[in-house]
């Protein structure tokens, strides 16, 4: 005969405690891990939990149940046939089980060692009953996985005592596997475990839900700055943030099922996750993501400063964009990068279209690394123009990939793989050594060789030994220094002020021209510009486009000029594609000028036959 308790149909479809969602997860652990995800002393909670019993003897079973509900405990599951525990074990997932050793047909070792195979039931605290006081006996089932034992006949006291033990160290254990420890919140493997139910049970819903990734930006600068103390407590208050949004969507009566109640986790270091597994439209999730991009810009008081921080937000919607775990991970993940590539401090829908871009980075970037070795770069050249005379003055040296099945690949596509990778540096050094010997290769063949600038990444201006870098390729290619200028952003500069202005000073040193490129974009403050030994400023394209139609943007422009020019810089304007811009420029007393007006970017032949008066057959790429 067996017996299943009435009570435990009720308890398999009792909603999650944090998440709200309809669960396998064992009573004890959802109540222990209630909403904000703090550990609780109430050892009443414990009593919530489903107890398991085997035993080929019913009276034992009905004996050991009376003495657990006068203890609390009232949800039960119980059978006395021994053929039938493992099966009854898979179905009911109990909190705990009380087996029976010495059984006929299959024996409570046995029991065991079908467990010991299911990974779902690996984890379920087991209390043996056996009359036997043996080492052996008791050897054997630790071996197999036991966790306590219990002598028959059952001693009430003793066996309240043992199983509030069991219980308290499995939570304990649920709590380090499930929940992150810095914020209190579910972790990776949590969220997985509840996408997944509410991707099983969207289909019965007919609504879809939504799964946000919530980047940071530019988290790891922020800890290596404050400290990892500080970089802690950042992530506990922006957790806050997040978490004080999701309790608002609950508020909202747009998931107003108890199991449809969305929930946050934690992912990685500055990576979380929320699951919202009900919307009442798709693009709901884009108001909710609005209003984390909110939460997230306001000021932080932290150490005693006001800090501000951004991130990216990736959406998959399912059952649109995957009905899989997997899918729905990848996919929010690649929406998310897009996003913080695309615009700071925004969010990103998942679409196929991003999906095959992701696909694309893919591949390049795994072409990436043999791109030098196979001599695929190139360097072609945009002429900067005196915006008085109109003659050439100068010419920007500007990287493309050769890909052998692609085409012609912009920086834009490729610079932030090689970051990425790592291959920055050596990117960098092939273009410095390839400009510096087209440099060389112009004046040998005669010709006077314009002023040439070359853009510096960020990693490779903040690597100490970029004088000493090139120091060498000057030496070695025979190219006059004062034929060569660098190119950095203001946000490159102000990263660590101090140390970039030595850095600035030895490439002056050596005879560099140096330039602020993209002027405008970033801090957008010339009061710092007297401390960095500067040459001139590059005025951005998008003041350009925007100069016929902005009166603000006009003002500003004048104003950039007239400023550098009080402070014995010139000024370049990038972008410059029509007359009226031109003319604008010579009138406030821009100094210089490139764009599509004069040329888009050419290879060294066109450059030469175009600009410096000689037919000559340039050196395309180094040796």
């Amino acid at each position: 005969m067996s017996n299943v308790s009435p009570i435990n149909k009720e308890f398999r479809t009792a909603p999650d405690q944090q998440s709200g969602q309809m669960s396998n997860t064992p009573a004890s652990q959802q109540k222990i891990s209630a909403a904000n995800s703090e550990p609780s002393d109430d050892l009443s909670r414990l009593y919530d939990a489903k107890v398991m019993m085997v035993d080929d003897e019913p009276l034992n079973l009905e004996v050991t149940q009376i003495y657990l509900e006068a203890a609390g405990y009232s949800q039960f599951v119980s059978t006395d046939d021994p053929m039938k525990a493992v099966a009854l074990l898979d179905s009911e997932r109990p909190d705990v089980l009380l087996l029976d050793v010495k059984m006929p047909g299959k024996s409570g070792f046995e029991i065991l060692g079908e467990m010991k195979q299911k990974q779902m039931l690996q984890d379920v605290p087991t209390i043996v009953l056996t009359a036997s006081s043996d080492a052996e006996t008791k050897l054997q089932a630790l071996e197999l996985g036991a966790t306590d034992f219990l002598a028959k006949p059952v001693d009430p006291s003793e066996l309240v005592l043992r199983m509030r033990n069991t219980l308290a160290a499995k939570a304990y254990r649920d709590r380090l596997a499930n929940y992150d420890r810095l914020t209190g919140l579910p972790n990776r493997r949590t969220f997985i475990e509840r996408l997944e139910w509410a991707l099983d049970y969207a289909p019965r819903r007919n609504k879809p839900g939504a799964a946000l990734l919530i980047d940071l930006d530019g988290f790891k600068r922020i800890n290596d700055a404050l400290g990892p103390a500080l970089g802690d407590e950042l992530l506990q208050l922006v957790a806050g943030r997040i978490g004080t949004v999701l309790r608002l969507v609950e508020i909202l009566s747009k998931f107003q099922t108890d199991e449809a109640r969305p929930t946050l986790s934690r992912m990685a270091s500055d990576e979380f996750a929320m699951l919202l597994p009900v919307l009442s439209r798709p693009d709901s999730a884009a108001q909710v993501a609005q209003r984390v991009l909110e939460a997230v810009a306001s000021p932080f008081s932290l150490g005693g400063q006001e800090l501000q921080i951004t991130c990216g937000i990736g959406i998959a919607v399912f059952p649109d964009d995957g009905m899989d775990t997997d899918s729905i991970v990848r996919n929010a993940s690649v929406a998310m990068h897009h996003a913080k590539r695309e615009k700071k401090h925004s969010y990103q829908f998942y679409s196929h279209e991003l999906n095959a871009r992701a696909l694309h980075r893919l591949s390049l970037g795994n072409e990436l690394r043999k791109a030098i070795e196979r001599n695929e770069l190139r360097l072609l050249y945009q002429p900067k123009n005196d915006i008085q005379t109109g003659k050439v003055c100068g010419c920007e040296a500007l990287v493309r990939w050769l890909h052998p099945e692609f085409g012609l690949v912009g920086p834009d596509e490729f610079i932030e793989l090689a970051e990425e990778t790592g291959l920055i540096n050596s990117f960098g050094e092939w273009v410095m050594r390839a400009a510096c010997m087209q440099i060389k290769a112009w004046q040998s063949a005669g010709l006077t060789a314009p002023r040439m600038s070359v853009n510096v990444s960020s990693h490779q201006f903040l690597e100490a030994r970029l004088p000493d870098t090139l120091r060498r390729i000057l030496d070695q290619t025979g190219a006059d220094p004062a034929s060569l200028g660098i190119e950095i952003t203001e946000g490159m500069l102000l990263k660590n002020a101090e140390a970039n202005v030595k850095v600035l000073e030895d490439l002056k040193a050596m005879g560099i021209r140096l330039s602020m490129d993209d002027f405008g974009t970033g801090y957008s403050s010339l009061s710092y510009l007297n401390s960095f030994p500067l040459d001139e400023l590059k005025i951005d394209r998008s003041f350009m486009a925007e100069i016929q139609q902005d009166g603000d943007r006009s003002a500003i422009v004048s104003a950039i000029i007239a400023m550098a020019h009080s402070m014995e810089m010139k000024v370049v304007a990038e972008g410059v594609e029509n007359e009226h811009q031109l003319q604008f420029l010579k009138a406030h007393g821009c100094d210089e000028y490139q764009g599509f007006m004069v040329s888009k970017p050419v290879l060294p032949k066109e450059f030469a036959e175009r600009f410096l008066g000689a037919t000559y057959r340039a050196q395309e790429t180094p040796d």
